[in-house]
């Protein structure tokens, strides 16, 4: 289902304007990248997001992808969708390449400021997310924290540490900052503000490697021929760490699947975070989520959210 100005779009579907798969569904607003969640939310209520998330509150989808203005994605799926019973606070997770694999981390900066509850609410979501899309029985959960010792970190995360503790995860503690590349966990937890400064400064570390190392095959003749020789370990290392196939971040704790990519996401890329919304939803997600909150909060506690 394609969502958006249908003079746009339609010329845009070419051959495949006949294709029975394909439906354009018209909205006839969009929300800008620099503009207001709030404002957007309020004023745009036929915007293509806003649209498109009601086609999955409506049950006409099965999961939303957007390469949008994010704190509107946020926004308008948490005020359409709302929250699964259980959870405070949606979070941005996506998976993250390792030494052996990847992890997937949360929260990627939707919650600036979180309390223990929310982590450990985090860590439910994460691993259950693992557990479904990945058939790992007890994904392993880890804190992200300034050391390894327990009596390490502020009492945000101390706090949390001892609820994961507690919880029945495969919680196995605290993870410094290079045990995320590492992959010493399944599922790595830790407030917005945290997780998106780790995400931009590995961002940003990685484009200044691979800028460093095309200058230095560059540098003369006899670089240039090591290059060539080294052509194909170089491409497969491109190929194992290229961003664009970790493209599509899912907003955990809502009911319904929304997924954020990139907005300066290709083919490659946005094709990726379509396969992760349909693996989300095609591996019941948010079923799993539901039902281990369910089994680990009071009865009262349910009836109260």
């Amino acid at each position: 289902i394609l969502v958006g100005q249908e003079e746009v779009v339609r010329p845009l579907l070419g051959s495949h304007a006949k294709d029975s798969r394909i439906r354009l569904v018209h909205a006839s607003e969009v929300v800008g990248m620099d503009e207001s969640p709030a404002l957007a939310l309020r004023n745009k209520k036929d915007s293509s997001m806003r649209v498109a998330i009601n086609q999955v509150k409506s049950g006409d989808a099965d999961a939303c992808v957007s390469a949008g203005n994010t704190g509107a994605l946020m926004a308008i799926s948490r005020f359409v969708l709302k929250m699964l019973p259980g959870i405070d606070r949606p979070a941005i997770c996506a998976p993250l390449p390792t030494v052996n694999g990847h992890t997937h981390m949360l929260d990627l900066g939707a919650n600036v400021d979180c309390g223990p509850e929310h982590l450990l609410q985090f860590g439910i979501m994460g691993a259950m997310l693992v557990s479904a899309m990945e058939h790992k029985e007890q994904p392993s959960v880890g804190i992200l924290n300034i050391g390894e010792e327990e009596i390490k970190g502020n009492e945000v995360v101390k706090a949390s540490a001892e609820l994961l503790r507690a919880s029945g995860l495969n919680f196995v503690g605290n993870v410094e900052g290079d045990g995320i590349y590492k992959g010493e966990a399944d599922v790595i937890v830790c407030d917005g503000f945290v997780g998106n400064v780790a995400l931009k400064t590995s961002e940003g570390l990685a484009q200044m490697l691979a800028s460093s190392l095309r200058q230095e095959f560059k540098r003369n003749w006899l670089t240039k021929v090591a290059a060539l020789i080294a052509i194909s370990v170089l491409n497969n290392f491109k190929r194992r760490f290229d961003h664009r196939r970790y493209n599509g971040a899912i907003l955990l704790g809502l009911k319904g699947i929304s997924v954020k990519s990139h907005g300066s996401a290709d083919v490659l890329a946005f094709g990726n975070a379509i396969s992760r919304a349909y693996d989300a939803a095609e591996n019941r997600v948010l079923e799993r989520i539901s039902s281990r909150i369910a089994d680990m909060m009071p009865a009262a506690a349910m009836e109260s959210v």
